[in-house]
């Protein structure tokens, strides 16, 4: 029985190889000619920290026509990253969005996760927003708005991620006094 099941794993493991081999031939071939039918997004997309060839894949394929149109609110809300915010008198209730695309919010999801992990700005936000009392999975959703406000913003002025470019603000969170407005 287990040499069945080792022989599977095999053939599992080895698939999996050639199916990472072939997203990633056809990401650099998106990459390579953007003149001719190739994809100028994908590689100001896999320039973000945190997004590997699975992540900008399924970008790729599951929100291509919020990214086209640079659509920040219809990203967000198809990528259950927006909140829903119920009234009714007193009452008010913000709940996490459910009628979204579930790949693309797993994929936003992890994004934000990796990008905690290897990006600076993106820790700084979620334990700013750890702090304030929001939970873990609100906290990266809070990191994955703020990354798709800034690939939007990168795919309309068509720039590659420069993390230097990102450190000229204030850190999040910081207080901003009159002596840092300039006059």
């Amino acid at each position: 029985m287990c040499l069945l099941l080792i022989t599977r794993l095999r053939l599992v493991n080895q698939q999996k190889i050639q199916i990472a081999k072939r997203i990633e031939t056809i990401l650099d071939q998106l990459t390579a000619n953007p003149a001719k039918g190739g994809h100028r997004d994908v590689e100001l997309l896999r320039s973000l920290p945190g997004v590997g060839r699975i992540i900008a894949a399924t970008m790729l394929a599951e929100a291509s026509q919020p990214l086209a149109k640079r659509d920040y609110h219809a990203l967000r809300a198809y990528g259950g990253i927006a909140p829903v915010t119920r009234q009714s008198g007193r009452k008010v209730l913000v709940q996490m969005r459910y009628a979204c695309n579930p790949r693309l919010r797993n994929v936003l999801y992890h994004w934000s996760r990796i990008s905690v992990q290897h990006d600076e700005r993106s820790r700084q936000q979620y334990h700013r927003l750890r702090r304030s009392g929001h939970s873990h999975g609100r906290a990266l959703r809070g990191v994955a708005d703020r990354l798709l406000a800034m690939l939007i913003a990168m795919l309309k002025e068509q720039t590659l991620y420069d993390p230097e470019r990102r450190r000229l603000g204030p850190p999040l969170g910081a207080a901003i006094t009159e002596s840092a407005i300039p006059s």
